[in-house]
């Protein structure tokens, strides 16, 4: 009687598991290729492969993607130097019920009225129907300051731009309620410091030679090529293209061609394609199911610098010994998303290498011979512990600059690490401890990610950190600090602790840096007023221009907030504060106006009817306060 119940419940968990698992793996496909550079002004396109500079790739075999924008005939298959064919259709973002909506842009009637905004009535900023903001808050400062798009807890792991729909357990809450998504209030600009990056970029190689243009078409079997040109075509079902400097067998349906690129990701590929032409310079073949290369499918490809083979079936057995041979200007190499339990034997050339996602369970001394020129590493998701990584694993790797080792099993930082290393990401770990002398040789660092660990302020060494003069961006965020640590890098311009269980900002801890912070990020704690004193924020008074302090348990505006001269964006949102004083946050004494560009004050329990008229006589603009809705509020609008 018992058995078929007992039956079902073990299917049920199995279900259960199956599909957390699942759940968990899509989240860390999302961070990874969500992935971006976030500088503005000298951000290279690091992540998209070596294509011509002019066309944008489109596959006239496959349906556009919902983001595609406009309508395009099959005989214009390209879009050209930025701008839409004809046809095209605009688009035009907007907020509806806290969402945004894409809808084709439309002239706005003359016979609407604009919206009628009071003085002092609470809201960010006013937008006609078609027209910008009179007074928009325009993006200004250093090259690392971008607008920023919140979701629903605003302090997404990496502040990427996501739907409310992403399956991150520590942010997106069906209980919360959207920070600026609403239906009265439209979406607001707002200026934020975001972490600079440090991964080279890398140049395309020019050839020695001049390689000869040609034209890539549907031609029947043995039909010799037309005149030279750069049109990018579709491969045709079952007919392979053929000529005196191109030979290509089982290409699939849905392959782009062009002069330098043959893109076959998922088509179902079972074989690695035989291709022999010196004019290919990227080659995609991700997901498939390609479980074999064999030894020659590459030896026609001497010119090929980026090769994507990730999502595929390769393992150990799979690459032989001289498959990379004959590349010898390879420089990018993607295996993400396969078997591989050890590096495989790779060409000298390389400068970036991926093999996130696999089953690798050590680094030996020999693990990177050879790559003396890699500037790139990335070792995500695999079974690295303290154990089994050797400290002479990274001793080749003279010029690597950005190294990423998150979600592996590491306790400890490794040792070992390349004195050049400047960005180094070690998040989703098991890290308790932070030891003195890890990371004394590694001066060079300037990012340091040990975000999602197990760190407390008591088992960082007060000499962990010395050796870094250069750090500028520490995040410590999803750990279990009780407090703001001590001994913090002098150089450090960035902080980021939030998800944390903070209590109290111990006075003097930022005394010693210099120049100070830009940016301290504290959401998601404790914290209280009584654990912020006069001088926890004394080093930063000049130099802070963003602080973060939404989701705690304050009952008013800290103390020292009022010293802090150069302050331009204050959160104290989903807080507990019930009253604002006349000296809190501006200084009626003063005769210079404040440098505050926003303050979040939404969500607390402040009745604003009680409010002293000057409170807020520093700020500018009054559209740069936020203060409905509070709690009390929320059921009734």
């Amino acid at each position: 009687m018992y058995k078929p119940l007992a039956l079902c419940l073990c299917l049920a968990c199995l279900v259960l598991l199956a599909a957390e698992g699942k759940r968990e793996k899509g989240r860390r496909e999302r961070q990874r290729s969500s992935r971006r550079f976030l500088s503005t002004d000298d951000a290279p396109d690091y992540d998209k492969p070596f294509l011509p500079a002019s066309p944008t790739l489109k596959s006239v075999a496959s349906k556009p993607s919902p983001t595609t924008v406009g309508k395009t005939s099959s005989k214009n298959r390209l879009t050209t130097n930025g701008k839409p064919p004809v046809g095209t259709e605009v688009l035009e973002v907007k907020p509806k019920k806290n969402k945004m909506v894409i809808t084709p842009a439309k002239k706005p009637p003359s016979n609407v009225p604009k919206k009628q905004v009071k003085k002092n009535q609470e809201v960010i900023v006013s937008l006609d129907p078609g027209k910008p903001p009179k007074n928009p808050v325009i993006p200004t400062g250093p090259r690392f300051m971008r607008p920023v798009h919140f979701d629903h807890d605003d302090h997404d792991d990496d502040d990427y731009l996501e739907d409310d729909s992403d399956s991150d357990d520590d942010d997106d809450d069906n209980r919360s309620i959207p920070v600026f998504r609403s239906a009265v209030r439209p979406v607001a600009l707002e200026r934020r410091l975001i972490p600079p990056t440090f991964k080279p970029a890398i140049p395309r190689a020019q050839p020695a030679f001049a390689l000869p243009t040609r034209k890539s078409v549907i031609l029947p079997t043995g039909r010799p090529l037309p005149a030279p040109s750069g049109r990018l075509v579709d491969r045709g079902i079952g007919r392979p293209v053929i000529s005196t400097s191109v030979h290509m067998e089982s290409l699939p349906a849905g392959c782009l061609l062009s002069e330098s690129l043959i893109a076959c990701g998922n088509t179902r590929l079972t074989q690695m394609p035989i291709i022999q032409d010196a004019g290919v310079r990227s080659l995609f073949l991700a997901d498939n199911k390609i479980s074999k290369i064999p030894w020659h499918a590459l030896a026609g490809l001497p010119n090929l610098e980026w090769l994507d083979l990730s999502k595929n079936k390769l393992d150990d057995f799979s690459l032989g010994p001289d498959v990379f041979r004959n590349l010898t200007k390879l420089r990018r190499l993607n295996l993400d998303g396969n078997n591989f339990t050890k590096v495989p034997a790779l060409p000298p050339s390389l400068v970036e290498l991926k093999i996130n996602d696999n089953k690798l369970s050590a680094l030996t001394p020999h693990s990177f011979r050879g790559l003396s020129q890699l500037l790139t590493l990335e070792l995500e998701d695999n079974y690295f512990h303290d154990g089994n990584v050797s400290p002479l694993a990274f001793k080749p790797l003279r010029r690597l600059i950005y190294l990423r080792l998150d979600d592996n099993k590491f306790r400890a930082i490794p040792s070992g690490l390349p004195v050049s290393v400047q960005e180094l990401h070690l998040s989703d770990n098991k890290i308790e401890v932070v030891h003195s002398g890890l990371l004394n040789k590694t001066t060079n660092l300037r990012v340091l990610n040990l975000s999602h660990n197990r760190i407390r302020e008591d088992r960082i060494h007060p000499r962990a950190w010395i050796h870094l003069l250069k750090l500028e961006y520490l995040d410590l965020s999803h750990n279990k600090l009780v407090h703001v640590p001590s001994f913090l890098p002098a150089g450090l311009r960035q902080l980021i602790l939030h998800h944390n269980q903070i209590e109290r900002i111990p006075g003097y801890v930022f005394g010693h840096l210099r120049p100070g912070l830009d940016s301290l990020q504290l959401s998601y704690n404790r914290l209280r007023e009584d654990g912020i004193n006069e001088v926890s924020f004394l080093g930063l008074y000049n130099s802070l221009s963003e602080l973060l302090l939404d989701h705690n348990q304050l009952r008013s505006i800290p103390r020292g907030i009022l010293q802090l001269k150069n302050l331009q964006h204050l959160r104290m949102n989903h807080n507990y504060i019930s009253y604002i004083t006349m000296n809190s946050l501006c200084d009626t004494a003063a005769r210079e106006d404040s440098l505050l560009l926003s303050v979040h004050l939404e969500y607390n329990l402040i009745d604003r009817r009680l409010i002293p008229p000057t409170a807020f006589s520093c700020i500018k603009t009054y559209q740069s306060i936020l203060l409905r809705p509070q709690r009390y509020e929320e059921h009734h609008e």
